[in-house]
This record gives C-alpha cells, structure tokens and sequence, in this order.
C-alpha cells in the first residue's frame, strides 16, 4: 500500500485527490491536514480510517507517508514540495506545478537525486474531451489541422470573498495560472512546445486585482492553437473548435467528472465519466468525395487513470504519465505569455 498523505482540504483535496485515493487499489488515505471545522467533519464522515492533522509539517515529517499530495494555495507548491522531496517523499503537486520554471528546475533536480516520483496534477488530459480531440487528431480524419481553439470560461462577476487567495495580488493567483495551466497543458499534450507566444491577460472585472480573462496563441509551424477564458462570460460558447484540412469538430459542455464529484458521487461505477449525448462534439468532414456530418461520441472521462499510472510508476512498473518537464514547460509558458502581454509582442519559445 501507497500511504498518502494530502495537505489541505478545500475543492482540490476535497473533490480531485481524496476519493480517488480512497477507491483506486493500491493506495492508503493515510493523513489529511486542515483546520476548516467543515472539512474535519466531512473527512470523518467518509474516510473514519484517515488521521486529520493540522499542518503540512505532520504530513511532510510522518515517516509512514509514502506519498505528499500537495492542494494548498500557489504560493507555498514549491516550499512544500522541495521539503517533502527532502523527507524522502514521492510527490503530487496541485496544478499549477509551480510559480516560476526555475522552481520547476529545482525540484525536478531534487526529485532526481533523491529518486522520487514528482509530478503535477493536471487531471484534464483524463476528461472526456481531451480523451476525445486526441482520438479524433490520432484518426486523421480531420486532415492537417490549422486553427484549434479551446475557452475554460465562467461566470462571476462579484468577488468570493476576502479569504479567497486566486484573487489578491499573490504569486500564483489569476485566472491564468488557475485556467491557462489546464488549457496549455492540453495544447502541448496535442501539439508539442509552440515556437512563439502571443498573449493579452488583463482584469475585465472592475475591483479585480488579479487577472480574470486572458486570450493567448501558441504558434506552431503549421496551426495556432488559441487559449481563451473569462469570467464574465454567462453564455459559454464552445469548449473546442478545431478546423483541418478535410473538416471541423465543435464541442460544448464540460466534462461531468468534477460536477459529479462535488456532488458528493464515489468514482466506482462502471459509465463513471460518461457524457450525456447533449453535449457530444459535432464532426463535419469529407471522405472519398462524400460529405458527412455526424455527433461523435465522447470517450469516458475518468481520473482515475491518473492515480493507475501515478501508483504503478511509483512500483516500477510503468513510465509516468505527466511527466515534470511536461509540467516545467506549461510554467514556461506562462512566464513568457506574462512576458507578452506586458510588452505588447509576440515571444519565441526558449
């Protein structure tokens, strides 16, 4: 058994990690660290087995903990998981990997020498449609691809309160290192590292104090690739837009994974993931000359292939899904769209 321990319990602890490491064989819900009166009372109700410890110091310092998932705010992933690094620990980190890719660069060495499993958390590779666009892309059916543009966008125009960390000025918060980390990281799962950046990141919302809506293009050699989100957008348009050379795939909706487990939902049963058909993809195409417009099923979203890969690369068995330099690189990323959109240019990749 994989003990684990996860420090903090709000969405991410709450909703991504615990109730797959609960449910997934292989691993032990060993410790959870937080002091919100809400969050102890729900971790005894459905995990009575689990310690509940105050600090990120009692999960890092345990020696019985295999494995630190780490789901505080940005501002201390690295801290975080260098000490746990230190402490002989493999590690999960929360997406966005880190704040800087020279903090990147520290841990993935640290990882190296201390022969430990480091990765990020970016689960949306295992969503209905990443799952689907790659298989479409994989397919050929839409011949050589030239314009792909995905939105992650939401609706809140007033603020969450005081407490709430993504919206004051700190390193990490806004919507682009929250968002933009999901919406990169699929963009380099298709297509690779762009040549350049182009980007606009701004606040639309009056008293925002961090960046709420961003437009970004990743250059390629034969496509761009647009990442766009805002919070102010109350009829979402859709998730993706993808043209080729023989046809165009549209999708609405988002996965129903999340939605699902916030509702409290186990991920154990067998259509686990599974879209309605509402809101599969629309594909028009030709072949051999014919025209074909058809819905395309979505694949099931399942994270539960995260926690799979992540246990049987810490038992040798497998390569890593998500690898660091893969997380490095979505940081890069966004270090150079910042770069961008403060200096009004487009930025190579380097």
């Amino acid at each position: 058994m994989i003990k684990t321990g996860i420090i903090g319990y709000g969405l991410s602890g709450r909703v991504f990690h615990a109730p797959f490491i609960d449910v997934v064989e292989g691993f032990e819900l060993t410790a959870i660290s937080t002091t919100n009166k809400d969050g102890i009372k729900l971790i005894k109700q459905r995990y009575p087995l689990t310690k509940i410890v105050h600090g990120a110091d009692d999960i890092i310092n345990d020696p019985e903990i295999d494995l630190v998932i780490i789901t505080s705010p940005n501002t201390v992933h690295f801290s975080q998981a260098k000490e746990s690094l230190l402490a002989g620990k493999h590690v999960v980190i929360e997406k966005p990997f880190t704040n800087t890719s020279a903090e990147a660069d520290e841990l993935i060495e640290i990882s190296k020498r201390e022969g430990k499993i480091l990765t990020a958390y970016h689960n949306r590779r295992f969503v209905s449609d990443t799952k689907t666009v790659k298989k479409i892309f994989e397919s050929g059916i839409l011949g050589e691809v030239i314009d792909f543009e995905a939105h992650f966008d939401r609706f809140r125009p007033e603020p969450r309160g005081a407490g709430n960390w993504r919206e004051n000025p700190l390193p990490g918060s806004g919507i682009f290192y929250d968002l933009g980390s999901h919406l990169i990281d699929q963009a380099l799962h298709f297509f690779g590292l762009p040549k350049a950046v182009t980007a606009h990141i701004k606040s639309q919302r009056p008293w925002a104090k961090a960046d709420d809506c961003f437009d970004v293009k990743l250059h390629y050699p034969t496509l761009t690739a647009t990442l766009k989100s805002s919070m102010l957008v109350n009829i979402p348009g859709p998730t993706f837009q993808i043209h080729g050379t023989k046809g165009s795939y549209v999708k609405y909706g988002l996965d129903v994974q999340e939605e699902n487990l916030n509702n409290g939902m186990i991920p154990n049963t067998p259509d686990w993931g599974k879209e309605p058909e509402e809101i599969w993809g629309k594909l028009v195409t030709e072949v051999n000359g014919m025209k074909i417009s058809s819905t395309v099923e979505s694949e099931n979203g399942d994270y539960r292939e995260y926690f799979i890969n992540l246990r049987d690369t810490i038992l040798g068995k497998t390569e890593l899904a998500v690898k660091p330099e893969e997380a490095r690189n979505v940081i890069r990323v966004i270090e150079l769209a910042f770069q961008s959109s403060n200096e009004g240019r487009t930025v190579e990749f380097v």
